[in-house]
């Protein structure tokens, strides 16, 4: 495999699982310094174990801004900079309308924007001129999905993020862009309906059947579309929002 980002330090947070660990994984295969994030010690020890190569864990949540103040120190420490920042980091729960939460509120947009902003604000003394950040959206943001509302809404904040930064950053060259999944395989996805294996497996069956490609998304397929905005081949690609969905959203 070439080592595409050979000599690179990419930052992925939310590194333990799903999309995110993946992600950190294809790095790392890829010949990049990887350090990841998660909340759960356990969880991140396996991660970093699963991930291989130069990896380093530093427990955290994205969305206390101390947690990233620790995160950034290490780092600085270690490497002094930073070439590529995944704040993936993130989630949701499920509440319709009528039912939703000043907690359900706070948990979604303090995880997908509150986290997500501060996540890249704190890293800029670090992050390289010419460097690149790649957000993680999701098909939510463009989508009416019943009682994911808060979600959906916390993702288009993502999207629009992107617009803003890659103005806010021009100068110094640092791309900006969005990677949208579909549906993936991933225990964020499938603990939405639940802890029975049943009704886990036939959410996923459902969504398959939405989807033209007829399938949900391996984690590692999502984690090759950030490896690619990442890297010099996506080198005039700023602003943008790459859909990894199957088709889903597209025809």
């Amino acid at each position: 495999m070439s080592k595409t980002f050979q000599g690179k330090v990419v930052v992925v947070t939310g590194g333990a699982s799903g999309i995110g660990l993946a992600t950190a994984k294809r790095f790392s295969e890829l010949g990049a310094s990887v350090y990841v994030t998660g909340r759960r010690e356990a969880e991140l020890a396996a991660a970093v174990k699963a991930i291989g190569g130069d990896v380093t864990g530093v427990r955290g949540d994205a969305s206390k801004l101390a947690d990233l103040d620790t995160l950034y120190d290490t780092i600085q420490q270690r490497h002094a900079h930073i070439d590529v920042l995944v704040p993936n980091a993130g989630g949701g729960s499920m509440l319709p309308l009528g039912a939703i939460t000043e907690e359900h509120y706070d948990d979604t947009f303090g995880r997908n924007v509150k986290g997500v902003i501060f996540t890249v604000q704190k890293a800029l003394p670090l992050l390289r001129d010419g460097g690149a950040i790649v957000l993680i959206g999701s098909t939510a943001a463009v989508q009416g999905t019943p009682a994911f509302s808060v979600y959906s809404a916390s993702k288009a904040a993502v999207r629009n993020l992107a617009r803003g930064w890659t103005t806010d950053l021009r100068e110094r060259g640092i791309r900006v862009n969005v990677v949208s999944p579909g549906p993936v395989k991933t225990p964020g996805l499938v603990e939405l309906a639940g802890p029975d294996a049943a009704a886990q497996q036939g959410l996923l069956d459902f969504m398959a059947s939405q989807i033209p490609l007829g399938r949900v998304a391996d984690p590692s397929e999502i984690a090759k579309a950030v490896t690619f905005l990442a890297s010099a081949d996506a080198s005039f690609i700023a602003g943008a929002e790459l859909f990894v969905d199957g088709g889903m959203t597209q025809v």
